[in-house]
């Protein structure tokens, strides 16, 4: 099975489009899912995508197939084209770091508010959270953080149809990825 954690609906309107995802309610979350995928909306913040992540942990059995995605937008310094897709091998969190790769090429700071200025190279709002709840369960085998460059430090000028037109436009590039 295929869990994605995706922080807005915007966000996960690309898979459920793509993919037929069919309605659902797990707790106070909104699921989508099919045979094969199923999605949660967290909410913004790391404290929601924890809760979130560890509702889909603690509400299905966990296989050594099952794959865990957090998949949203970022912010990003000039440096990043917006559009374009990011794998996350490490974060920082409150002057913590944390890798998860020994090919750590791209490093996320977790921020607990939205940021307007340059002081980090790419940040979002989430991803430690779904990282927090996913290191706690040693039977999760299988997890990445997939971001899109949604804005250069202006979150104002983000709009629902462009985050769903970003996330749509990666979707196959996510997929052709071997994540096994």
């Amino acid at each position: 099975m295929l869990y994605i954690v995706c922080a807005l609906k915007p966000e996960a309107q690309a898979f459920i489009d793509k993919f037929k995802l069919k309605k659902e309610s797990l707790k106070e979350f909104k699921l989508f899912s099919n045979a094969t995928i199923r999605l949660i909306v967290s909410g913004v913040g790391v404290e929601r995508a924890r809760y979130a992540t560890q509702t889909l942990i603690d509400n299905y059995d966990i296989s050594d197939d099952d794959i865990y995605l957090n998949i949203g937008i970022c912010g990003a310094s000039q440096k990043y084209e917006i559009g374009e897709l990011l794998q996350i091998f490490s974060l920082q969190y409150r002057e913590e770091f944390y890798t998860f790769s020994k090919t750590a090429t791209h490093t996320l700071t977790c921020l607990d508010v939205e940021a307007t200025c340059n002081t980090h190279s790419i940040v979002d709002m989430e991803s430690f959270g779904f990282y927090d709840a996913i290191s706690h369960s040693p039977a999760i085998k299988q997890f990445y953080i997939f971001k899109v460059v949604s804005d250069h430090f202006e979150p104002h000028k983000v709009t629902k149809d462009k985050t769903k037109s970003l996330i749509f436009n990666v979707i196959d590039a996510i997929n052709l990825l071997d994540l096994n």
